[in-house]
């Protein structure tokens, strides 16, 4: 699997290849439950190498959520405790007191990642909803739901801590056995989701910032936000699937911030579900009106691009499918 993210034509390169290493890393480290390394060396780089696991799976992220993400200098810094406890290791010929330490480090790096994840996603998510109308909420909800499905992996690795090795083999085996077939269920599951939805791949500008508060609203504001109305009533831009802030910005002579301050503040919306609030009121009207247009017709007709996404806003605005609002 790896050898096909690393030589397959992509434009996500760099998250095929975060994502080959990080196979590459656990592979590494499940060959451990079937052999004996007697190598100190070897054995010392395979119980380290755990360390690079979830950096790997940090960057990946990062890839993912921003399309414009490279690798630089400064992210040679997430390997430094891998360093250490692979030297520490060789040093000591994995005493017992150093193989306490990697614990200790391990677990503390772990939940360490986690958090930097969930903050890199929630700030993710944040920019998107404020400058794109696309639905990057895809990528949102399957970054989550494998650092979720990570949490519990690491829940059997800790619970198996706790056991005795020489009293309780048969349960030890049927837990390194269950952490085998989770493993190998989520890399499974992660694969064949990218594989069927190269859309979870769009990424968004990680030179983007979250807005802050205005204070006021004044008589330009007033007439701004008419402009704005104005603009989207007569002249539908948002029936191009790609609208995104700084296009929008650019058609009605705003700065990208002054568009998006008006927006989510003085209109009290995220850009994404402004712009598709118009959508699926010009979807209700050809739903009601147009009973030979297939649904999938009519959500291309309207700007969307995806039927997942398209449902998830209807639902959202009317509490309904389209296929229940068009009976009803």
């Amino acid at each position: 699997m790896s050898i096909f993210l690393i030589t397959v034509t992509s434009t996500k390169k760099l998250s095929n290849s975060l994502f080959a290493a990080f196979l590459l890393v656990t592979a590494f480290d499940f060959l451990g439950m079937f052999l004996s390394i007697q190598n100190t060396t070897l054995n010392s780089l395979k119980i380290a190498s755990v360390l690079l696991q979830m950096p790997l799976y940090y960057l990946y992220v990062q890839s993912v959520c921003y399309f414009n993400f490279k690798l630089e200098t400064k992210h040679l810094l997430h390997l430094l405790l891998f360093l250490i406890i692979f030297i520490l290791f060789i040093a000591t010929s994995i005493s017992d007191k150093s193989y306490l330490f990697y614990q200790i480090i391990t677990k503390l790096q772990y939940y360490c990642y986690i958090i930097a994840v969930l903050i890199t996603l929630n700030h993710f998510k944040k920019l998107y909803q404020e400058n794109y109308s696309a639905n990057h909420y895809s990528i949102y909800k399957w970054l989550f739901q494998i650092t979720v499905l990570f949490l519990i992996g690491s829940s059997f690795v800790l619970f198996r801590n706790f056991i005795s090795y020489g009293k309780n083999n048969i349960l030890l085996n049927s837990l390194n056995l269950l952490i085998s077939f989770f493993a190998l269920f989520v890399i499974c599951w992660f694969v064949l989701k990218a594989l069927y939805s190269p859309n979870l791949f769009l990424g968004i500008d990680k030179n983007l910032t979250p807005l802050k508060a205005i204070k006021k609203i004044d008589i330009e504001v007033e007439q701004t936000l008419k402009q704005l109305s104005s603009y989207m009533v007569y002249q539908k831009p948002y029936l191009d699937s790609e609208l995104n802030l700084q296009k929008l910005a650019l058609l009605i002579n705003l700065s990208e911030k002054q568009l998006s301050q008006l927006i989510n503040q003085q209109i009290g919306k995220h850009f994404f579900d402004y712009i598709n609030e118009f959508r699926i009121n010009d979807a209700k009207v050809l739903l009601k009106e147009n009973p030979d247009l297939t649904v999938l017709e009519i959500l291309y007709k309207v700007g969307f691009n995806s039927k997942s996404s398209f449902y998830t806003a209807f639902k959202k605005q009317t509490s309904q499918t389209p296929t229940a609002y068009r009976k009803s």
